[in-house]
Order: C-alpha cells, then structure tokens, then sequence
C-alpha cells in the first residue's frame, strides 16, 4: 500500500510543487551550524543542516512533489558575459565542497528528482521548470531557498517563496503582496534594482553612489531600467520633481550601460536547457524510509531517525501519520531478539564507537545497515575484533553485565521521610514560564521560597511560631538565612534526585514489615553499564548527584539505609585517577610520591615549593591541589589564576614551576594530544578507546573542548571505567568462592566507590576481600600489570550511607 499524503488540505485541490535550491540551502547550512564531524572525521554540519531544512519542509509545506535543483562548479554565462561575476567571494572551503558533493545522496535517499544544467545556475534552473509550469492550472510552486534573488520569480499565489530569515530554522513564506510588502514594488522589478543598486556579494556593480532608498524610489516612480532610461532622456525635470537630486541624475546619465548590464547579470534565465517533468508519483508515494534510515545512519544523524518515522510510518511502504509531529517510533526489526544479546551488542556496538552511547536495537541495525539483528550482530562483533577491543569486551564489559543485572533488582532500602525536604511538584520539566519557587521544609515550618532575598526569609523564619513545634528530624537547620541560605538550598540536580528516589521507592518485601511500610522503600539501583564516557551513570535517581558536605546533604545521603541485620559496607579508591596519571605517564617524581605513601598534595607542594614535605603548610598543600586536579582535565594558565586567586604572572610561573617538576606528566599529555589529532582517539591502559571527531575542527570552541576531553580520558577511563569494573568482577568472584554471594550484595557504584550491603555477622571478612581485590585489581587483569604504585582503598560502614563515611 502506497503511503499517502498527510490530511492538510481538502480533495481535490491544487497540488503543490517544492523547488529546492539545494546550493543555496547548503551554503546557508553551512555557515549557519557549528562544524560538525562523524566518527570517521568527515564533516556533516552542512548535510545535517541540508536534512534538517528538508524536514521542515516536509512538515510545514507538506508537498506533494519536491525537486532539488544545484549549481554544477564549471563557469557559467555569467562568467563569459563579466569575468568578474562573483569575484570578490572567498574560494569555498574544502569542507563546503565535499559537502556539496556529498548532499545529493541525501536527495537521492528521499526519491527526490535532481535537475542541473552546464552554464547556468540553480536559480536558472528553478526560474526554467517555475516558468514551463505557468500554464499548469493545477499546480502551486513553492520555491525553497535561502537566496533572495528567487524572489524575482514569485508570481501572485502561483509561484512563491519559501526563505530563510536567519539560521536555517526561521523561515517566512513570500507570495506578490509580501514582496510587494518589503520592497515596494513588484517581483518582476528586483532585477532592476539590482541593476541599479548593484550586488556587492555577486559583484554586480550597478552605479556606483546609488543606493537603497534612491534605487527604490526611481523603480516607484518610473519602472524598469529601460523605462527609466527612456524618462531621463525626455523628461529630466520629472526626475528632479521625484526628489532625485541632480547628482544621482548625473550618476544615471553616465551609467547607463553599466546599469542595464548589472540588470542582465541580476536576471534569472528561464530558457535552461532542462527537460522538466512532474513525477509520476507524488513525494509520499516515492518516499522509502529503510533508504532514508540508511543515509542518516551514514552521516550520524540519530536525532532524525524518529522525525522520519514519524512522518512515514514504521515503513516506506506504510501510510504517513496525518500529522507531522514526533511520536516514538516502532523499531525497524520485527525480529524477537533476547534481551541478553541486545544487551552484549549493544554493549560492543559501544566499545566500537564511543559516541553512540546507550545503542538501542535500531542504532544496532543502522550501524550495520541491515534490517537482521543477527547480520547486525555479527557484522558488529568482527569491528570489534578489527578494533582489538575484544579483551576489553570480554575481561571488562561482558563478566559484569549479570553483576550489574543483580545490582539493580536488588537495590537499596530508602527512608522515605528524606523526601520531605522537597516539594512534591519539583521537577526539571516545569511546563511554567515563571521563576519556580520551592517550599521546605514541607511540614510545621513557614513556606520559605528559594529566590527570596536572605533579608525577607529571616523575618518570614523568625516570624514562624510553627518553627519550636517542627520534628527534629524534619526541621531546618539553624541558620541565620542571610548567610548561609545559598549554600542550604539544594541544586536542581540534588532536588531531582530526591524527587526520583521519591518515585523510585518500590513496596516492602515481607521481611521489612517490621518498619512501617509508609516510612521505608526499596530502590531498585539505577546504575547502567553502557554510558559515553565508558563510566558508569546512574538515572532515575541520579545518586551520583548525592551532596556530601552540607548539613542538608548528610541527611539526604543518612536516608539510603541498610536492611534489619545488615550494614552498608563502602570502599573508595584513594585519590585514583592521580595514581593512574602517575602509572600512565611514568613520571619519577610522583611515582615517588605513591611508592613512599606520602600524601600526593603535600607532595607535590614539597616539589614545586622546594621546600621539605613537613615544611608544606595549608596553603601550599590546597595549591598543588588545586593543579593536581587541573592538569588532568587541561587547565590552562587562566583557570589556573581564577582558582589559585592571584595574578596571572604568578599563576603562570606556578603553572611553569609545576611542569618542570613533573615533566613527565607534561609529556604525557601532550603525547595524548598528538595521539588523540592524528587518529582521533585516546586509549586507555586497556586498550579501551574514545573517539574524538571534532579535534581537527576549524572552530576553535569545538577543537578546544576535544582537546581538553581528551587529555583526560586515558585517565579518567582507566581509573572509573576500567579499574573499577574490573573491582566489580574480581570482588564478585572472590566473594562467590568465600561462599558469601548471599551475604554482600552490591547495592551501588558511585564514581571510584563501589557500597555492598553485607550481613553483620560477615562484615569483616566481606571488606577485606573486597579491599583485596580492588587493590589488586591491575596484577589480576589480563595485562597482569605490576607497578610500584599502589591502589589504596578506604573503607567504613555504617547503617546508612551517611555513617559509612
């Protein structure tokens, strides 16, 4: 069953014909979008913008043909009649032309008709095919351009145009009265006005002096060029009367042959040798979404699959929805696939290319550009091979996805009475336009909104007789608002996060009846495995988002609680992406600082200060912090300076000093940077790897952020990817073979933290094989590293997540 037109005008009307032209949509795109690059280092910004614009046409003019017209990149008659057409332009950047290249197969991937001819130019083409449809009673024209010169061809209702006002989003829909409108005068005339006021970016010449509003007003009052020519020469005084001063009819008079030439270069052609035809099925009946899915997959364009699906239907060959809005679309397969196949593709598909983060099932198929989950399957599992991530998948990925499973269906007990801190309505998708105001404490206290000034919330608080009344447990901390009112009131992460755990909180089993169930939930965890990152993340609560040093931020933590006979057992790495900075780069002086056990910040402070490590004092110590901390995530001088305080001569002599003791920090980074440039990846220690497009781009913003991110994610993927799922697995193992898989349960993984909760009895033993085997993870890796560093992990337990620190 052909798909049909969407439901937007009554039978039997006139159809409507879209021109595209396409070079000027692109050109528009182009400058209009942040360079973008795919995975394989291939600028798409232009064909994203292309595709974009395309389906926003579909859904505002919804057409019943559409036609793509292009300029080819040979001279055209214009170039022969005035070598100087266009000669003031800057030659096309070699991103631009292979995008321009490029675009046609996405035309192509929609069915739609391309039209050219050698010599002319799109507009010429367009001006053809709108002037042999003039006599076609039965059709409209649209034309979509982000070029004005079209407007010369917008005839009445019959042939209009459809523009971009800025960017490639703001559009405005022109007919004669709306030329008629901005201009003053009609359609027909633009020609003229260039060739009276010139166009500096065709570099059309016009007259020299003459410009807008004169051009415009002698179109008004005499016509055409020709016609203005023909007055001038009988009747001056006409012009004098008309308010043209007696220079510009001077510039006139000597400009006559300069003026009808721009007017000629000005003109678009009707007369392209283009054999036009209206298709023999409309733009609905051609559409194919599997080709269109396809070339989006190609160039990356994942935001556009559901847009597509939603005009469509689930296939090409299905009825389009009647109406152009986003819906969630149907997965392309109608295979049955098992959850744990998709899981382990999805999780390689990853692995592959770290910028298609959380791959569904259609990312899966799209990527190996097939409608069989098991081709998709297959094809995916030999990049990997060919990627060398195979042991990165199966030692790393593969042994924890049953861990994690267990992870989340056993959860964590919450104390529900934590989220009456917040209010019930706080969410991070308020439909209000107006400042959201939050009321805590939710009971027995005055409603204190978060924007009043702290002057207002003193009065509002101390006027309050509820306050002596409030719970303990429920109430504010004491506080004088005026100063600590900002650092009291929580982020609108922390509040969404709360609210989530609110949510999340699931009925007791029979064993918790001894609580009283309105008081105690159980909250599936929320960590996932697969994230850009290659970390972990956690949604839905996000509790990787939980505060821990304000007054506020130890209840809300003092809420996640363990079961009746057991304790939250904790272990963190100690400052571990500094031990992997020191392993990955080598450097003597900080690896000396670890193999002695010393603290790494006072350390490094004896280093640069050149003073003995007992000499260090607070200031010196929260200094090399402060660097420790920047290099890694690519501080510069200026950073550095903001968060040191000081001027910027001193942050730089800091920033030098600190380089020179560690040099081969130094040189490791910048190792990670020219690695990272020339093949547009990091990797880690083992051998994961992270792509990034963008850090070859010609935008300084985008170039620098690749560069920054970059630096760090050997680092940061070694340390809270790799180390720390390894830990996972090798503590589940250890724990299996002690016979306590039933007595610790892993409940939660935050950052370089894994929190189990162990019965009482099994405490003890329970952390200490855990210890042993998150510090001993890298010897028991497949690479059985050893190094003279040691991974040190601390630990604490508690009834709540709070006492554990």
């Amino acid at each position: 069953m052909p798909a049909k037109k969407p439901a937007a005008q009554p039978a039997n009307t006139k159809k409507t014909l879209v021109l595209l032209d396409a070079h000027a949509i692109i050109h528009r795109a182009y400058h209009a979008l942040p360079e973008f690059l795919s995975s394989k280092g291939e600028p798409t910004g232009a064909l994203y913008g292309l595709s974009n614009m395309l389906m926003k046409i579909i859904a505002d003019l919804k057409p019943d043909y559409i036609v793509a017209c292009y300029d080819l990149p040979q001279k055209t008659f214009r170039h022969e009649a005035y070598k100087e057409y266009k000669a003031g332009r800057a030659k096309a950047d070699d991103a631009l032309i292979s995008q321009l290249k490029s675009s046609r197969s996405i035309f192509e991937a929609f069915n739609i008709p391309i039209y050219d001819a050698p010599g002319f130019e799109a507009d010429d083409v367009l001006g053809t095919i709108a002037d042999q449809l003039k006599k076609n009673k039965g059709t409209n024209i649209i034309i979509a351009s982000g070029d004005m010169d079209t407007m010369q061809l917008v005839d009445g209702k019959k042939v209009q145009i459809y523009t971009l006002k800025k960017g490639i989003t703001d559009t405005i829909l022109y007919d004669e009265d709306g030329v008629m409108e901005r201009f003053g005068f009609a359609p027909k005339l633009l020609p003229d006005y260039k060739g009276l006021r010139g166009d500096p970016s065709d570099n059309i010449i016009g007259i020299k002096g003459v410009g807008e509003k004169t051009a415009t007003d002698l179109i008004r009052n005499f016509g055409t060029v020709e016609d203005i020519y023909k007055k001038l020469k009988k009747d001056e005084g006409a012009f004098k009367a008309a308010g043209i001063s007696p220079r510009m009819i001077e510039l006139l008079r000597a400009n006559e042959e300069e003026a009808l030439f721009s007017k000629t270069l000005a003109t678009i052609r009707r007369d392209a040798p283009v054999d036009f035809k209206i298709p023999e099925k409309t733009f609905w009946q051609n559409a194919d979404i599997k080709k269109i899915e396809q070339i989006f997959s190609q160039y990356e364009f994942r935001s556009l699959v559901p847009r597509v699906r939603s005009f469509f239907g689930s296939s090409g060959s299905q009825s389009a929805t009647e109406k152009l809005e986003l819906i969630a679309p149907p997965s392309k397969s109608s295979e049955t696939v098992k959850s744990g196949e998709l899981m382990e593709t999805s999780i390689a598909l990853w692995l592959i290319n770290s910028d298609i983060s959380n791959p569904t099932l259609d990312d899966i198929l799209n990527f190996a550009n097939t409608d069989s989950f098991e081709t998709a399957r297959e094809h995916i599992f030999k990049k990997l091979k060919e990627g060398k991530l195979e042991k990165v998948y199966e030692e790393i990925e593969k042994p924890i996805m049953p861990i994690i499973r267990e992870m989340q269906d056993h959860g964590i007990l919450i104390d529900k009475n934590i989220s009456l801190l917040f209010p019930r309505n706080t969410t991070r998708n308020s439909t209000s336009s107006r400042p959201r105001s939050t009321r805590w404490p939710a009971r027995n206290s005055t409603s204190i909104r978060r924007n009043s000034s702290p002057k207002s919330c003193s009065r509002r608080w101390a006027s309050n007789p509820a306050r002596k009344k409030a719970p303990a447990a429920l109430s504010l901390p004491r506080f004088p608002c005026s100063k600590s009112l900002r650092k009291a009131t929580p982020s609108s992460k922390r509040l969404s996060t709360i609210a989530s755990c609110r949510n999340c909180s699931r009925p007791m089993s029979i064993s918790f009846l001894r609580w009283p169930v309105s008081t105690i939930g159980s909250m599936p965890s929320s960590s996932r495995q697969e994230r850009r990152r290659a970390v972990f993340s956690s949604k839905d609560p996000n509790l990787q988002n939980l505060p821990i040093k304000s007054e506020l931020g130890r209840r809300i933590r003092g809420g996640f609680i363990a079961s009746p006979g057991h304790k939250l057992l904790a272990l963190d790495y100690s400052q571990i992406e500094l031990r992997v900075a020191a392993i990955l780069s080598g450097d003597k002086n900080l690896t000396e600082i670890f193999a002695k056990g010393e603290d790494v910040h006072a350390g490094v402070a004896s280093f640069v200060f050149g003073v003995p490590i007992d000499k260090v004092d607070a200031e010196m110590r929260r200094r090399a912090k402060v660097i420790n901390f920047g290099v890694m995530y690519g501080m510069g001088v200026t950073a550095l300076r903001k968060n040191l305080g000081g001027t910027r001569e001193e942050a730089q002599k800091f920033y030098d000093n600190y380089f020179e003791q560690f040099s081969g920090i130094r040189d490791y980074l910048e190792h990670v940077k020219s690695f990272a440039m020339k093949n547009t990846y990091t990797e880690t220690l083992f051998g994961r790897r992270r792509y990034f497009p963008n850090i070859n781009s010609r935008i300084p913003f985008l170039k620098n952020m690749a560069e920054r991110t970059a630096i760090n994610a050997p680092i940061q993927g070694t340390a809270t990817a790799d180390i720390i799922k390894l830990s996972i697995r090798f503590a589940h193992e250890d724990l299996e073979k002690a016979g306590l898989l039933g007595k610790a349960h892993l409940t939660l993984q935050i950052h370089d933290e894994l929190v189990y909760e162990v019965e009482e009895g099994v405490l003890k033993k329970a952390e200490e094989i855990i210890r042993s085997a998150m510090e001993n993870v890298l010897s028991r890796s497949f690479l059985h590293y050893q190094t003279a560093i040691p991974l040190t992990v601390h630990s604490g337990s508690g009834n709540n997540l709070d006492e554990v620190k």
